[in-house]
């Protein structure tokens, strides 16, 4: 059985919504960053960084959000990603650079100056920065959002997971989304495998 590591409404979201949308059977395991329970030695000894996601999988510990939904959509639901060496591959790749790069970056700079960063090193002028960053990338985005319903064609992909959470991070931090990447976002936020996803991780908090 797939082990994720994870807190509520991080990265590991994306996986566990990943999981969902898969069938998959899998467990949940609470990092409770509250009572540092990701800089305990168990968890170091899995993922270095103290962060989440983690997934442990026959064996296999995979820690980077993007790298473990690619792999477990490669692993148990080739569905999830355009055949290979495929100009939908190609696109498809590319989305999830961007996203991974130039769209989630800058959020991240504003989590990190808000709330991550020890407070002494925290600069509060890199709020602004950082909104710059995103407006300009998130420009980028709504002009290469296709007509279809999904990023690549007619079928969700890895990369709709990536950007659909990336976006919600977004207006968490209080950033407007063009017209078309709002639609696109909410649509994609009703997903049912999505809402099992945010209650099990909920469920997992409140019993801890």
């Amino acid at each position: 059985m797939i082990t994720l590591y994870g807190y509520p409404r991080t990265r590991s979201l994306r996986v566990s919504w990943l999981l969902e949308e898969l069938g998959m059977d899998w467990r949940y395991r609470l990092v409770n960053f509250a009572k540092g329970e990701h800089k305990a030695a168990d968890y170091l000894s899995l993922c270095p960084q103290g962060k989440v996601p983690t997934i442990y999988d026959e064996g296999i510990v995979i820690t980077e959000s993007a790298a473990i939904c690619i792999y477990l959509a490669e692993k148990y639901g080739h569905h999830w990603l355009p055949e290979s060496a495929t100009a939908e591959s190609a696109k498809h790749l590319e989305w999830i650079s961007f996203i991974i790069t130039e769209l989630e970056q800058p959020l991240w700079s504003m989590g990190k100056h808000k709330f991550a960063l020890p407070e002494q090193i925290r600069l509060p002028k890199m709020l602004s920065v950082a909104s710059w960053e995103f407006k300009k990338a998130v420009q980028t985005a709504e002009a290469w959002l296709p007509d279809s319903e999904f990023l690549i064609g007619s079928f969700p992909t890895v990369a709709d997971i990536l950007l659909t959470h990336t976006l919600n991070w977004a207006v968490k931090f209080e950033q407007k989304l063009p017209p078309r990447l709002e639609n696109y976002r909410q649509k994609m936020s009703r997903r049912p495998a999505l809402l099992r996803a945010l209650n099990r991780e909920q469920q997992a908090l409140a019993e801890s």
